[in-house]
């Protein structure tokens, strides 16, 4: 009983002093200085998690990874990849260039194409008219050429080359694992799209 009355003296006191928070209560201040809001976030979230709307793009080159997450068989994970292949590679330019990051193919490329824009310029050999017809004959091709070829972008593209030089030609697809960065992942990937003479 003594309990009793001392949780509801308690409960009378906050009340009479004018809503003091109860021991362990969780606040939110809205419109914090030293934060962002509640509305903000709320907003942001609800920006994020509606479809795109009719003829609404999204700038592949510059979008942060909660927009391109928007995207239709983007998600979160892939959203990631591709900001971080772009930070690592330089900007795509082109639908073809996506096809780079892991787990972008063809099918994803094809469902993207009506949603996405860029504002870089089309890098030369992305699928441009100029772009390479065939196989990419590695042991010949300039580091613009290899780095069109996906998941190869001008970092590895120029250690290619480097190593090309260093060492003498590629004999087989799989003495590209040469170079630093080519696991036998990227090599699958590559088949049929490079040719060693």
């Amino acid at each position: 009983m003594m309990l009793v009355g001392l949780a509801a003296a308690g409960l009378l006191a906050r009340l009479v002093l004018g809503g003091l928070p109860a021991p362990g209560a969780v606040g939110y201040r809205l419109g914090d200085p030293g934060g962002r809001s509640r509305d903000s976030v709320a907003k942001d979230a609800e920006r994020f998690a509606r479809p795109l709307a009719a003829g609404e793009r999204v700038d592949v080159d510059r979008a942060p990874a909660a927009e391109l997450a928007r995207l239709p068989r983007i998600g979160p994970a892939l959203a990631a990849r591709i900001v971080a292949d772009r930070d690592a590679q330089g900007p795509f330019g082109s639908l073809e260039a996506l096809e780079r990051v892991a787990g972008v193919g063809k099918t994803t490329v094809k469902a993207l194409a009506p949603y996405v824009a860029f504002s870089a310029p089309p890098r030369r050999g992305s699928g441009g008219p100029a772009a390479q017809v065939g196989p990419v004959p590695v042991n010949r091709a300039t580091p613009e050429e290899l780095a069109a070829l996906p998941g190869v972008g001008p970092r590895l593209a120029e250690a290619i080359v480097a190593e090309r030089r260093r060492n003498g030609p590629f004999r087989s697809p799989d003495d590209l694992q040469r170079v630093r960065g080519i696991g036998p992942k990227l090599v699958t990937r590559l088949t049929g799209r490079i040719r060693i003479p």
